[in-house]
């Protein structure tokens, strides 16, 4: 079977980067933001590219582009904007006109009508107005026929190096099993993979240092550095930004694991003096070597969490924090640096997408199996 998929709101590609790892063939994207569009064409040069706004893209456009009839499409994916529904969000809510972006989803489902889905978004949406997107979602996909189930995922449970919880909706229309992916990491019997492992083997660089293009200076060590390092000859977009005086003079306290706390009260922005010791448990926080990455974001900003390098005095690159993602060194992002940021933090993991579309997978072989034991026994 071809795993056919279309990736809606696709942004720089993440999603379809752990689907076509798992094997699918990704047929046609779509994503209104323009420098994330150039690095999904770039990395995906094979995919079929909707630009604009999916307001003004119609089911028919798609099948006819792709070639495909109604029904014969095996998996819509996709992650429609969750800045609506973000905790990182002061004014989140179904207000906010990107809540309702999943109702183009659900338009386009209805249009191609799909063998599977697969939509994800951040766990916030399950606590605004008591969920009631999610209520919305799945109520609107059972109409069109489908099994729908989500659930909650943490990232670093299937290999990514990264403190990451997302809803993931899975659907079929086949009255097929809806099965999430069983974690391949528990953090004792297999350890969750740590900052040490995912970018030490990466080039030194400095405070607003680096270059897009540069040479590996170390071997590939574990087993995470021979994934993320398979095919790339060279490392990309590994580049740090500036940082001011009054933060270098902050960082300079702050040791392994800590993090605004070090910071002697006369340093600290004037918002953070009063603070409580229990409040902004991350902010200004430096990486530690056996722990995981905090959640990626758009800005690795350390005004926002913990995002100085472990043990170099300046913030993590581009590079490693696409490596948190868990991308793999040759998905190369383009724009200007701040844009590329934005990309990383807003992409799904690869390897947590490449988890659930192994599960869909498996349980397809397993109806195919079934199915063909079922002739025999009828021969």
């Amino acid at each position: 079977m071809v795993y056919t998929c279309v990736d809606l709101f696709a942004g720089a590609g993440g999603l379809s980067e752990g689907l076509r790892q798992a094997g699918f063939t990704i047929l046609a994207a779509n994503d209104f933001d323009d420098h994330a569009a150039t690095t999904y064409k770039h990395n995906h040069p094979e995919t079929i590219f909707f630009d604009g706004p999916i307001q003004d893209i119609q089911a028919e456009d798609i099948l006819k582009r792709t070639g495909l009839k109604r029904g014969e499409l095996f998996c819509l994916a996709g992650g429609p904007p969750c800045q609506a529904f973000s905790v990182y969000n002061h004014q989140r809510g179904m207000h906010d006109e990107r809540s309702g972006l999943f109702r183009e989803y659900i338009r386009i489902v209805e249009g191609l009508y799909p063998k599977w889905i697969v939509m994800e978004n951040v766990t916030g949406m399950s606590s605004v107005e008591g969920g009631l997107a999610i209520k919305e979602i799945i109520r609107s996909l059972t109409e069109l026929g489908y099994e729908v189930e989500c659930k909650t995922l943490k990232a670093e449970e299937y290999g990514v190096p990264q403190e990451r919880r997302r809803i993931i909706f899975i659907g079929n229309r086949l009255g097929l099993p809806i099965r999430f992916p069983e974690p391949s990491h528990d953090g004792v019997n297999r350890p969750f993979v740590n900052v040490e492992q995912a970018i030490m083997d990466l080039p030194e660089i400095g405070v607003n240092g680096g270059a897009d293009e540069m040479d590996y200076t170390q071997e590939r060590v574990c087993e995470y550095q021979r994934y993320v390092r398979d095919g790339s000859l060279m490392v990309f977009n590994h580049t740090s930004p500036n940082l001011s005086d009054i933060n270098i003079k902050r960082l300079s306290y702050i040791k392994q694991g800590g993090s605004w706390r070090d910071i002697p009260v006369d340093l600290l922005p004037a918002g953070m003096k009063k603070a409580k010791r229990s409040d902004h448990t991350k902010r200004y926080g430096r990486l530690s070597l056996q722990g995981l990455s905090s959640t990626i974001l758009t800005k690795c900003d350390p005004h926002w969490g913990a995002y100085f390098h472990p043990t170099q005095d300046r913030v993590i690159s581009v590079r490693e924090a696409a490596r948190f993602q868990s991308f793999p060194d040759k998905f190369r992002f383009l724009g200007p640096k701040a844009e590329q940021y934005k990309q990383v933090g807003n992409a799904v993991p690869p390897l947590l997408a490449r988890a659930v579309a192994m599960e869909i997978i498996n349980v397809m072989n397993e109806h195919e199996a079934a199915s063909e034991e079922k002739l025999i026994e009828v021969h």
